[in-house]
């Protein structure tokens, strides 16, 4: 389950930010966009986050991750399209091969939302 590995990565990337922060800000989630041709499997990714943010200064923020879709661009068609995964690529118009992916491959953070402590006790 490479979603381990990747959450791993995720919270040393925060983490490393975080600790740069002369305030050390309370976080409250924490945005992804994940795209459809990444093989990263949404539910895995909120399972292992939620496993390895346990007692860690991430525990209690929410993963909220933004798929976005596999776009594809046909040059000879002069358009963009959405192959279905797993079973066609090709341009659904004239049929050929793929080989220009705008979107779907993404695997980013965001941004991070802190949790205001103005006031709170």
């Amino acid at each position: 389950m490479h979603e381990t590995d990747m959450t791993k990565a995720l919270i040393l990337t925060v983490k490393d930010w975080w600790e740069s922060q002369p305030d050390r800000p309370v976080i409250s989630q924490v945005h992804l966009t994940v795209g459809k041709c990444t093989c990263v499997e949404p539910a895995s990714l909120q399972f292992a986050y939620a496993v390895q943010t346990q007692n860690t200064f991430l525990e209690g923020t929410e993963l909220v991750i933004r798929e976005t879709p596999l776009i594809a661009f046909c040059h000879p068609c002069q358009k963009e399209y959405e192959p279905d995964i797993g079973t066609h690529y090709a341009c659904p118009t004239c049929h050929s091969p793929m080989d220009d992916i705008r979107s779907g491959r993404e695997l980013k953070i965001d941004r991070l939302e802190l949790r205001s402590v103005v006031g709170s006790q």
